[in-house]
């Protein structure tokens, strides 16, 4: 029996599974996408090859609401999620190589430098919100 390697996310497990994976890559897909359809083997295939990573799909069909909080306009899209920070997001079916690339850029992040600049964006946000 194959095992798939890749975890159906609902919003049951969703938030759960983001929260105890400090990476976790998210595909979101339909059945009805060709392009989705396309990717999907190629992403089981990342799975396969990085068994240390969570490789996470979300039916957009299905989980209306979690594609909804991510703002996903155009599937599939590909999201990873390192502690708990959307480090990429891009839609479109990658191939093969570029996902690759993308896995190893996200791995080679300092994550102290990425959460040092989503803070200073918060806090750019708040002053322009202050009207400062």
């Amino acid at each position: 029996m194959h095992t798939m390697s890749t975890v159906e996310l609902t919003k049951e497990n969703f938030d759960q599974t983001v929260t105890d994976n400090e990476f976790v890559l998210i595909d979101f897909w339909a059945s009805w996408c060709g392009p989705c359809l396309q990717f999907a083997p190629v992403y089981e295939k990342a799975a396969e090859e990085n068994p240390d990573l969570v490789f996470g799909k979300v039916d957009t069909e299905a989980q209306p609401e979690l594609a909804a909080a991510f703002g996903i306009q155009s599937i599939p899209t590909l999201m990873i999620v390192r502690d708990q920070v959307a480090v990429f997001a891009q839609p479109g079916a990658l191939p093969e190589a570029s996902l690759t690339d993308v896995i190893g850029q996200a791995r080679k992040l300092d994550m102290d430098e990425v959460r040092k600049s989503v803070a200073e964006q918060q806090a750019q946000g708040q002053a322009e919100q202050n009207g400062q």
